[in-house]
């Protein structure tokens, strides 16, 4: 699968270099994207059980050590696009543990 926009993780990783478990988890969670062709949800929660779909066109947020990045996929055309990246408690400010509130971010920055 191809990973657009991993300027996000790599930018998370440059931010947090001395953190060795959050730049490994970063580059597992790209190496996952790229090694795989996940067809559909099931195929992806097999490899990346932290893997939560937040809204039903396909973005899913993933855990990365105490960090949170949302991922849109793109099943059919084999592509994801990483749209957020952040803290746990970024993530929280952001996105308030709330569907709805995802909703309307991805609507207000015109991902749906």
């Amino acid at each position: 699968m191809r990973l657009l926009n991993k300027k996000l993780l790599e930018k998370l990783k440059r931010k947090n270099k001395g953190n060795l478990s959050l730049v490994r988890a970063i580059d597992k969670l790209i190496k996952d994207f790229e090694d795989n062709d996940w067809e559909n949800q099931a195929d992806l929660k097999i490899s990346r059980a932290d893997a939560d779909k937040v809204h039903s066109d396909s973005f899913y947020f993933f855990n990365i050590n105490i960090h949170r990045t949302m991922i849109l996929i793109e099943f059919q055309d084999n592509e994801a696009t990483v749209v957020w990246a952040g803290t746990h408690q970024e993530y929280e400010t952001t996105f308030k543990n709330n569907r709805n509130t995802i909703k309307r971010w991805l609507r207000s920055n015109d991902w749906i």
